[in-house]
């Protein structure tokens, strides 16, 4: 990809200093020179071609996918971690009383505090506090000193002194830790930090006890929360969901990032091996799948643009898969292809294009308000590109727009159906089928991203795809945190110590 851009030059002063010269519009708009409406169907007809996944290419991806999950399972240090959560079978839906949750997410900090009432009914009440990119990026000890402050400011808010709040003064909670990123486990209140994921990182944290430097931030503030469980957001939204339709087998989150976890048995989980845990058990796994082909990129369908963001991402090479499905990087791609067709002199002629040469400058839910214009001339995405970036759209070129978008989401719903035909096929749901509890900002704000996500299982399995019906999940981070740390309580009162 050209570092200038189409309608850009630059120009020497005497002073030995470059200044860089954009296009600006000097004549009305319809005078403007635009692409016609054969030059964009031409265009389009290649982007066809490079983002368009057959259903053979997609059996071949899950086969791929699915002795990757098993290599994870078997031994440490795989690309795709399959990571053991400590989080022993399903809830049995008795569980009950009140939990805190904290949830460290992508965006926000969230802190919910749920009272469990059994039979698979929950109440829940919640605060979220916005994240800075300082304190995504700066020292992890601050951070987590954030994250408790946000819960002391929390519990005092629903704490009054006259006993009518949520939380009674001098009751101790146990506290669920969502972390939503890669972490090594040997127990559920433990997790080292493998890597950063999802645009974060603060220093001197990965390699480290990410629940221990909590407890650190918690002691200082003398909070009344014993930290119990420290989980990952999938794994939380698999057991909520589960609490909620016991069908649900699966679960996957589609957003900033994206993820999956399901329920394995003890004896297929090798590298466990030595911890003597009873092989008739179950175990959560967070897979971690963000992770597949990375590195190698053998199996995964990488075009230029892909390529692009991989390399000027701040892990080059890694998060693979993650970087062709979820909602931080479709903007991006499309963005790529947009200032390609401007560099080769096809878009924006005559136009001021730098607001849309900034990297990640276009949001993945323009895609989404794109693909949904339901008006002819489409006013929506005429408004996305005069509101956002000053440029001048002809119908044409925004029929290819829409166009674009639906072939980069498609992509990424059918690369999604993949990986959850994986683990389907590995664990032998398909003739009985099951529900894949499903989250995350693309499940549920991206226009028939579900629907694209069943007619890709359709395409790999043949009419039994529709045995696999993914619904909207639970809320993982909240309420499946709280159900968890309820478990592992209820685990240790039994005296079943293992692991917990």
């Amino acid at each position: 990809m050209p570092a200038s851009r189409r309608g850009s030059g630059s120009q020497n002063l005497p002073t030995g200093q470059t200044t860089l010269a954009m296009h600006t519009r000097t004549q009305d708009e319809e005078d403007l020179p635009h692409a016609t409406k054969k030059t964009m169907v031409d265009h389009l007809r290649k982007y066809e071609s490079a983002f368009t996944l057959t259903p053979q290419r997609m059996r071949m991806i899950t086969e791929a996918f699915k002795d990757t999950l098993e290599h994870g399972l078997k031994e440490y240090g795989q690309i795709v971690p399959m990571i053991p959560t400590y989080v022993f079978g399903w809830p049995t839906g008795e569980e009950k009383g009140d939990f805190l949750a904290v949830d460290l997410g992508g965006t926000n900090l969230r802190v919910c505090l749920v009272t469990l009432q059994g039979e698979g009914k929950f109440e829940i009440t919640q605060t979220k506090y916005r994240l800075t990119e300082e304190q995504k990026h700066g020292d992890g000890e601050k951070l987590f000193d954030f994250c408790a402050e946000c819960l002391q400011t929390f519990i005092n808010t629903n704490t009054p002194e006259d006993g009518t709040g949520l939380i009674k003064p001098g009751q101790e909670l146990a506290l669920g830790f969502t972390f939503s990123y890669p972490c090594a486990q040997e127990r559920i209140d433990h997790g080292q930090l493998i890597r950063w994921t999802k645009g974060f990182g603060a220093h001197n944290t990965e390699g480290r006890d990410v629940a221990a430097m909590f407890r650190t931030s918690l002691e200082k503030l003398h909070l009344p929360v014993k930290l119990t469980a420290l989980i990952n957001d999938t794994t939380g939204t698999l057991i909520a969901s589960h609490y909620v339709n016991p069908r649900t087998k699966i679960a996957v989150i589609f957003g900033t990032g994206c993820n999956a976890a399901y329920m394995e048995n003890v004896s297929e989980i090798g590298k466990i091996d030595n911890l003597g845990i009873e092989k008739s058990a179950q175990m959560a796994i967070n897979c971690e799948w963000g992770a597949f082909d990375s590195f190698q990129h053998e199996h995964l369908p990488r075009t230029k643009y892909d390529q692009i963001v991989d390399e000027t991402s701040n892990k080059p090479g890694e998060q693979a898969f993650e970087k062709l499905i979820s909602g931080r990087y479709l903007g991006e791609i499309l963005r790529l292809v947009i200032c390609e067709l401007t560099d080769e002199g096809v878009l924006f002629l005559g136009q001021n294009t730098y607001k849309i040469e900034k990297a990640y400058s276009f949001d993945t839910a323009f895609l989404s308000l794109m693909e949904s214009d339901p008006t002819e001339e489409l006013l929506m995405i005429i408004g996305i590109f005069s509101h956002f970036f000053a440029l001048e759209t002809t119908l044409a070129e925004r029929q290819f727009f829409r166009a674009l978008a639906r072939l980069v989401g498609r992509r990424a719903a059918r690369l999604s159906a993949c990986g959850i035909a994986a683990i389907v096929g590995k664990m032998g749901y398909l003739e009985e089928g099951c529900a894949v509890g499903a989250d995350g900002s693309l499940y549920n704000k991206y226009p028939k991203f579900a629907d694209r996500v069943h007619e890709g299982l359709q395409d790999i399995f043949g009419d039994k795809g529709r045995n696999i019906v993914t619904h909207h999940a639970e809320d993982g981070s909240g309420v499946g945190s709280a159900i968890i740390a309820a478990m592992t309580k209820i685990r240790k009162e039994k005296g079943i110590y293992a692991h917990v």
